[in-house]
């Protein structure tokens, strides 16, 4: 599905009964299980904070300070429980900077690790100069500053693009201190250009570099492929279809993923280390268009059909925050076409729970929402708090539900 249009027809999407994955190093077994009674799952409420202009993203920075992200390329500071009216970065200002089309925009930020010291953080954006491409970039302010100079940047990587569509576009320092960066296919439908499994390729991949050198970049010693012959050395994973949100959690380290599909499946990976998760060659844990079974792939922790119409999941987080302890371990996900929000427990190696814990349609699980959402992110503040963002505008703070 291509993301973040404002005006969606698939709001009426009926989903199918989740499917359940469980996942090993070696062996992945599938299973089919029901959804967790809904008296059994966590109960949250979204409380409106204010509006933006389609905005993609949330991040704090060490000092625990928010920012929420506007796709035509604003980065705006919410502190002490207001929204600084002057943008924290403006890219949107500067002509022809940042090319606005589908999932082309200001796509997400990452501060620096020891941003308290060097003042450095990180952008996505695609621009058109002169042609369509996604760019990694480094920006350099003072820690306490509200307002960024542009003129500051420094072009870390740039990606050549195919299409508008299947950018992923997100950046997280992972906790190696390596800045992990997520790639879509490059769009179109069914990875015309075979991308997915293409080694040579950076999109359709999860990519780790070291921002350390002040030239370019750095390659990890430990990234997989990095000696391998007709491999880039940039790649962490392969085989992402349209990783739309990724984090790690704060407790266990482990980094999930929420990858769009095609026409059937959506899922929930765990990305490791050199993992192949299947894209094009599979869709979810099934061969796609005559794809190979005999190769080696990482089957998603979960994924759930859509039945051949429009769907699209947006990845989220595990909740570690102190406010809702029943959603405390859960990783809470979205389906942008419906305005849904869903809620897994992975432990052992295996979800042993699932289901949704908001439904616009449903009067009894709305949970504060009063129109069918697109969420085209969840944030996380320094406490572990949640949050998330609706591409139409409204941004919400995730709390515990009234009684």
């Amino acid at each position: 599905m291509d993301r973040l249009r404002i005006k969606t027809v698939c709001l009426t999407l009926g989903l199918a009964l989740f499917v359940s994955t469980l996942s090993a190093d070696t062996v992945t077994q599938t299973a089919t299980t029901q959804q967790t009674p809904s008296s059994e799952l966590p109960r949250i409420r979204l409380e409106p904070m204010f509006r933006l202009q389609r905005p993609t993203y949330a991040v704090h920075d060490p000092a625990g300070r928010m920012f929420f992200l506007e796709q035509p390329g604003r980065v705006r500071l919410y502190e002490n429980g207001a929204l600084a009216e002057t943008p924290y970065l403006d890219l949107a200002g500067i002509p022809k900077k940042v090319t606005l089309d589908y999932e082309c925009g200001l796509l997400s930020i990452a501060f620096h690790p020891k941003f308290a010291q060097n003042g450095l953080f990180y952008a996505n954006y695609t621009t058109t100069a002169p042609n369509l491409k996604t760019v990694i970039a480094e920006f350099h302010v003072d820690p306490t500053a509200k307002v960024v100079d542009p003129s500051t940047e420094r072009v870390v990587m740039t990606i050549n693009q195919p299409y508008v569509n299947h950018k992923g576009g997100q950046l997280q320092f992972g906790p190696d201190g390596y800045l992990y960066i997520g790639m879509g296919d490059g769009g179109n439908q069914h990875d015309p250009h075979k991308n997915g499994q293409n080694p040579e390729m950076l999109l359709a991949k999860m990519l780790r570099i070291d921002v350390t050198p002040r030239v370019g970049y750095g390659i990890p010693a430990d990234n997989p492929f990095k000696t391998r012959a007709h491999w880039a050395p940039e790649i962490y994973a392969i085989g992402l279809r349209n990783p739309w949100r990724f984090s790690f959690d704060k407790e266990t380290g482990l980094l999930y993923v929420g990858d769009v599909g095609q026409d059937d499946w959506e899922e929930i990976d765990i990305i490791r280390n050199g993992g192949n998760y299947g894209w094009s060659v599979r869709e979810g844990t099934y061969p796609h268009q005559g794809g190979s079974t005999e190769l080696y792939t990482i089957d998603p922790i979960f994924q759930y059909s859509h039945d051949g119409t429009a769907a699209s999941v947006t990845g989220g987080y595990v909740y570690r925050g102190k406010k809702i302890p029943s959603l405390y371990g859960w990783y809470v996900f979205g389906e942008y076409s419906q305005g849904r929000v869903y809620a897994l427990k992975y432990e052992n190696g295996k979800v042993t729970a699932s289901g949704m814990i908001v439904d616009p349609k449903d009067p009894t699980r709305k949970g504060g929402l009063k129109n069918p959402s697109q969420p085209s992110s969840f944030g996380e503040d320094i406490d572990g708090e949640l949050y998330l963002i609706d591409n139409n505008g409204p941004v919400y703070r995730i709390v515990p539900d009234k009684p």
